[in-house]
């Protein structure tokens, strides 16, 4: 049974940082794509970010590019979400997701991911 538990998430000012990390189980996490989505109230869940299991190529929507970095470690089957510049925008519930990486685009699995972490940014 696949697993993924998201934590990491809280209450931070306007340009503040937070780390979000994923630790998933019951998947062969090495060989498997991995992003994350995050949905806003009454917004549809957006896929901000994803990583090939080898980490040799990531992807960032515009919103986020150049303030998140996804990264991971193989080792301890652990995605991670270093998030800096933090806007009142980004408040979200944040989940880690497994996906498919196939000519250059990242495919959320259906059902392949966690219970969210919230981020609420606010001062």
């Amino acid at each position: 049974q696949v697993h993924l538990a998201e934590s990491g998430g809280g209450l931070v000012q306007p340009g503040g940082s937070l780390r979000l990390s994923c630790v998933t189980s019951g998947l062969t996490f090495g060989t498997t794509a991995m992003g994350w989505f995050r949905q806003a109230p009454g917004k549809e869940r957006e896929v901000i970010c994803g990583i090939t299991f080898s980490g040799d190529h990531t992807y960032y929507v515009d919103s986020v590019k150049g303030r998140f970095t996804i990264s991971r470690d193989n080792a301890k089957n652990t995605l991670y979400l270093q998030m800096d510049s933090l806007k009142a925008e980004d408040t979200a519930v944040y989940s880690c997701v497994a996906m498919d990486f196939f000519n250059g685009d990242y495919f959320p699995r259906a059902g392949y991911w966690g219970q969210g972490t919230q981020v609420t940014v606010s001062s």
